[in-house]
């Protein structure tokens, strides 16, 4: 066994190392990131952070806290740490489980915390976590110090030599950060937070079974599984207000639930806390629930609903009505997530249409409507976002060209904007104004499952365009947030402001 595993130790026990050092009189220096790739920009940080102290400990971001976009990381966070502690200058090393190096600063309080040249300005750092580990330092009386070495980005030189992307997405990326560059993408981010946003549509409570195959029953042709765990999550309505509430500060949701099975209490404990609900109720019907038996590959082997087909709302939705008549004009965008399920009816429709400054919506196909619900039940929408099955159905056209049919759709339901997403194929947008279609190819290289991206994507686009932003960023930012999505399982978080940014962050060097 080399003496660079002998360096590799867990928090506790650098905790440990840093504590006997301090008795010995000794001064601890520690340095933190992630070092995907170790260039000679890292080693010059390392040798420079030693000449501070008389020990150096290195900290190294856990596989499942690098948050730096599609493929990342690159090595493993062992291959990560093995390098590092064959560096003559680093005397321990510890695999982080966290974002940041806050816990880290707490159990092992060294006497100098050094950070890269890049990190002195905070306003830089768009996770803010840069400002709370230097409290974290300061809380104990320690000293951060930034070393003034050559830099390079490792992120620059993973996207330039690694073959990260496909060829048609390195192309993408150079003509598109020709254009536009991550300082004013990040600025556009912020500004959406002044928009006042409603968003109506179905909830869905989505029930992950995890289960393993044990093959065909000994009669019949029946295949058996063994159940392992289940997990719940709040999904559809819900999904798309929790993604909108990352970036909007004041958003609405408008919805209903069952009177029995309401999973009213998990809705609202799952909601951001800068969400509204508005609830209305469904007659002897449960919330809308889709229960998948998956494996732990995530491959779908089953699904079971658990609604009512055409369910009423208590007083045939009047309140509801009522509420959306008086109130859709005051929010500057209004996302319809329409999943089918019976809540948005014709009324609501006439509404939304009639009254809504800016109007997204995705009609979606799915088990419980196929063949029944399509776009063109609203006669006017500002932007729609549909696949491509959506798109066709909605004209009942099988086999023109993509870029006809988007046009026809469009100009049936008065739209600005449509886009079209494609899974592994990226997306595309009709500028309609413009008559001109911007093209993204897929920004992710890992999927983990693709339940609910279509749902981020809308969510970020549907801002974009209501705050004017032009079509291209507006699929760029909407396909990065479907980048991120299909790396989470189902629902179980939701895209937020500081993964969005580091993700274009990532794309764009």
């Amino acid at each position: 066994m080399g003496m660079e595993y002998t360096k590799i130790v867990g928090l506790e026990g650098m905790a440990e190392a840093a504590r006997q050092m301090r008795e010995q009189g000794k001064r601890v220096v520690l340095c933190h990131g992630t070092f995907d790739l170790m260039h000679t920009g890292h080693i010059r940080y390392l040798q420079r952070s030693r000449n501070e102290g008389d020990v150096l400990f290195v900290t190294v971001t856990g596989d499942a806290y690098v948050n730096k976009g599609p493929g990342r990381p690159v090595f493993n966070q062992n291959l990560r740490a093995e390098s590092l502690a064959a560096l003559q200058c680093v005397d321990l090393v510890a695999i982080n489980p966290d974002y940041t190096a806050i816990n880290p600063i707490r159990m092992i309080r060294p006497d100098v915390y050094a950070k890269g040249s890049e990190y002195r300005s905070h306003g830089d750092d768009v996770t803010g976590n840069i400002v709370l580990e230097i409290n974290a330092v300061e809380e104990y009386g320690g000293e951060v110090i930034y070393t003034d070495e050559i830099t390079f980005s490792s992120s620059s030189l993973l996207n330039e030599y690694f073959g990260v992307f496909t060829p048609e997405a390195r192309l993408f990326l150079e003509d598109f950060r020709a254009r536009h560059d991550a300082g004013q993408l990040h600025r556009l981010l912020d500004e959406l937070a002044g928009l006042k946003v409603l968003v109506v549509g179905d909830a869905i409570i989505d029930q992950y079974h995890y289960v393993t195959p044990m093959g065909q029953t000994g009669k019949g042709n029946v295949m058996a599984v063994r159940y392992d765990s289940e997990e719940q999550f709040a999904g559809g309505a819900i999904a798309v207000a929790n993604h909108v509430a990352a970036f909007a500060s004041s958003v609405t949701l408008v919805t209903a639930l069952g009177d029995r099975d309401s999973h009213e209490a998990f809705i609202r404990e799952k909601l951001r806390g800068n969400v509204t609900p508005v609830f209305g109720r469904f007659q002897n019907a449960p919330t809308v629930t889709k229960r998948r038996f998956v494996d732990h590959d995530l491959a779908k082997l089953f699904e079971v609903y658990f609604f009512r087909d055409n369910p009423a709302l208590e007083d045939e939705g009047r309140e509801t009505h009522a509420w959306l008549e008086a109130r859709v004009g005051e929010f500057d965008c209004v996302v319809v997530a329409d999943f089918g399920n019976g809540f948005v009816d014709r009324e609501m429709v006439r509404i939304l249409s009639d009254k809504a400054r800016f109007l997204a919506v995705n009609a979606q196909i799915n088990s419980g409507n196929r063949g029944f619900h399509a776009i063109n039940r609203y006669p006017r929408v500002d932007f729609a976002s549909l696949n491509e099955p959506e798109l066709r159905l909605a004209v009942h056209n099988r086999h023109d060209p993509l870029e006809e049919v988007a046009q026809v759709v469009a100009g049936k339901i008065q739209a600005s904007h449509l886009a079209i997403t494609r899974g592994t194929q990226g997306a595309v947008m009709l500028d309609c104004g413009r008559s001109v279609f911007h093209k993204v190819p897929a920004l992710s290289t890992r999927v983990v499952d693709r339940i609910g991206a279509g749902d981020a994507f809308l969510s970020m686009a549907s801002l974009c365009l209501a705050r004017g932003y032009d079509a291209d960023v507006a699929l760029f930012l909407g396909s990065v947030a479907a980048a991120i999505d299909v790396q989470i399982v189902c629902n179980r978080d939701a895209i937020d402001a500081v993964g969005v940014k580091k993700y274009v962050t990532t794309l764009l060097k």
